[in-house]
C-alpha cells in the first residue's frame, strides 16, 4: 500500500483541483453566468462601438508604427549602402595615391629616354599607356596644368618666375603631375606661376 504522509487521497484530489483552479474560483464561474444581464452588457450597442473604435485605434497605432519602422529600414539601409561605397572610394584613393610615385617614375623615365624609336623606348611608352588606361578606368584623372591659370584648390605653387610673355598667374610648367579620383583630389600638381607685373 502506498504512503501517504497521514492524508487520504481524497484530501490529495481536493487540494490538487484547488491548485488548478487557481484562487477563488471555485464557485465564481457558475455565479458569473447566472449574474443578470452579464451577457445584455457584452451585447449591447453601445459597449460594442467602444470596442470597434478601441480596436480601430490599436489598428490605426499599429498601422503608424510599421509605417515609421519601414521608414527607418529604408533609411538605415540607404545609409549602410552610402557608408560603403564611401568606404570603398576610400580604399581606391589609398590604393591609388601608393600608385601615383610609379607614374612619376614612367613619366621621367620617359623624359630621360634618348629621343627616337627604340624597342625599349617602346615598350615603357606602351607600358605606361597600359597603366594609364587602367587607372583612368578606375576614375583617375589627370589635372591639367601648364597654360591654365593657377588654382589653388588644383596647383601647388613651388615658384613664381617673372615673366612678360604669359599671363599673370599662368602655370607655365608642370613640375610633377597633379590626379583626381572622380571630383575628389588626391594630389595637387606642383607648378611654377608667371608673375607679370605689367597687368
Amino acid at each position: 500500500m502506498a504512503r501517504t504522509n497521514g492524508k487520504s487521497e481524497m484530501a490529495a484530489r481536493e487540494l490538487d483541483l484547488d491548485h488548478e483552479l487557481g484562487e477563488g474560483s471555485g464557485g465564481d464561474v457558475a455565479n458569473d453566468e447566472t449574474q443578470p444581464g452579464a451577457s445584455a452588457d457584452a451585447s449591447s450597442p453601445d459597449s460594442r462601438a467602444a470596442e470597434l473604435q478601441k480596436l480601430k485605434a490599436e489598428r490605426d497605432a499599429l498601422l503608424d508604427r510599421l509605417a515609421r519602422l519601414q521608414a527607418e529600414f529604408e533609411n538605415a539601409r540607404k545609409r549602410a549602402v552610402r557608408e560603403q561605397q564611401e568606404f570603398r572610394e576610400f580604399a581606391l584613393a589609398d590604393a591609388l595615391k601608393a600608385l601615383l610615385p610609379v607614374l612619376d617614375s614612367f613619366e621621367r623615365a620617359l623624359q630621360l629616354a634618348p629621343p627616337g624609336k627604340s624597342e625599349f623606348r617602346s615598350g615603357i611608352e606602351h607600358i605606361y599607356r597600359q597603366l594609364q588606361d587602367t587607372l583612368q578606368k578606375l576614375g583617375l584623372r589627370p589635372i591639367a596644368a601648364k597654360g591654365e591659370m593657377f588654382d589653388p584648390h588644383l596647383h601647388e605653387a613651388i615658384e613664381m618666375v617673372d615673366s612678360t610673355d604669359a599671363k599673370d598667374h599662368e602655370v607655365l610648367e608642370e613640375l610633377q603631375s597633379g590626379y583626381k579620383l572622380k571630383d575628389r583630389l588626391l594630389r595637387p600638381a606642383m607648378v611654377k606661376v608667371a608673375r607679370n607685373s605689367t597687368q
